[in-house]
């Protein structure tokens, strides 16, 4: 009898027909199973049938034509330590393989939240689902590594205790990065913010543009952009000005030393009646707080209704003219900052001198 390779001919011709038998099965089977589960994610709305069509088109070809190769040669008869080696390449075939699909549902998966958390202006991907993506990648191929090399006979213990110690020093090199890492999931996490929120930090402000995975950017109001590192970000504190339900208002002013106490007495009204004809503002307090040191002073404190930056500027701006307006009609002056200055003639110089020498002597 023929041989080739050391085995007979008519058993190599017979696991060649096996195999390629095995991989046109496999192909059929899974076009099938594809063009099946596809047909039912039209009539459904469920999101796992979707899933599971993401997941077996990610099939890879060198996959089935490797398994298709190894049921042609389990067709063989071969020596326990060749059939040993089969088995091992059956377990890191099918080994990477189901590290491909959890790959592509964990991509699929990314995709459809960033669909579901896009807007129309602006398409943010958030930051713990894409930390999460990469620590869940990160683990599963850890594991299969570890499973592979299990399979092939290595100890695993020492290789596990020798990564060990070399994640720590990892750790150590790249701990701004990490600690960067997690403020990003902190962030996402506790959302103190999101994008398009405008933000105050420390000196600084602006409207948030991207989260990442290691600096937040944010578009200020001139028109340039901040780069802040998550970390130094999460320790100072963030004033978030789009969370705000209504504006506080507290300015003062300042009348002249002329005015009378009848008037002065006048003031509080007419703020007061200036305010509540808004309907946008609230008002909390109009007090005479102080003698200046050139001006009665008033404080008035008020809400605006809204968060609008702009309103609030208008109705400001309004409120101003009409005390101006209200002010001049009651002879009411605003104070101007002065200093009265006495100047003394020649005879007064020495009429003071005088006195300051008589009040010694006593």
């Amino acid at each position: 009898m023929q041989r080739c390779w050391g085995l007979p001919v008519p058993d190599l011709a017979l696991a060649v027909a096996a195999a390629l038998a095995a991989y046109l099965a496999m192909r059929l089977v899974l076009r099938y199973m594809i063009g099946r589960m596809r047909g039912i994610a039209q009539h459904t709305s469920n999101r796992i049938d979707d899933t599971v069509v993401e997941v077996l088109a990610g099939t890879n070809r060198a996959f089935l034509v490797l398994a298709a190769l190894l049921v042609g040669v389990g067709m063989l008869e071969l020596p326990e330590r060749w059939n040993q080696r089969v088995g091992q390449l059956w377990f890191i075939a099918v080994a990477l393989q189901a590290g491909l699909w959890f790959t592509r549902a964990i991509g699929f998966g990314l995709r459809r939240y960033e669909q579901r958390h896009s807007s129309a202006s602006m398409t943010q991907v958030s930051a713990s689902a894409t930390l999460m993506s990469w620590s869940m990648r990160t683990v599963l191929w850890a594991v299969i590594l570890l499973a592979v090399l299990s399979n092939l006979g290595v100890n695993i213990t020492a290789f596990v205790a020798s990564l060990g110690v070399g994640g720590i020093a990892i750790a150590l090199a790249m701990q701004n990065i990490l600690g960067d890492l997690f403020a990003s999931l902190s962030i996402a996490v506790d959302k103190p913010f999101e994008v398009g929120d405008a933000i105050g930090v420390g000196g600084l402000s602006g409207t948030v543009q991207h989260v990442g995975l290691k600096t937040t950017r944010l578009r200020s109001l001139s028109g340039e952009q901040i780069v802040i590192g998550n970390t130094d970000l999460l320790k100072q504190t963030v004033k978030n000005y789009r969370r705000m339900d209504e504006r506080r208002i507290a300015f003062k002013f300042g009348v002249s030393y002329r005015s009378t106490p009848e008037q002065l007495e006048a003031i509080p009204g007419i703020v007061k009646r200036l305010i509540e004809s808004r309907p946008s503002l609230r008002l909390d307090r109009v007090h005479f707080q102080a003698f200046g040191e050139s001006s009665l002073d008033f404080e008035v404190v008020y809400f605006v209704t809204t968060p609008d930056y702009g309103l609030y500027m208008d109705e400001q701006q309004r409120l101003n003219l009409q005390m101006m307006r209200e002010f001049a009609r009651l002879g009411v002056e605003f104070a101007i900052p002065a200093r009265s200055l006495h100047v003394l003639s020649p005879e007064g110089r020495r009429a003071v001198a005088k006195e300051l020498a008589t009040q010694e002597e006593e």
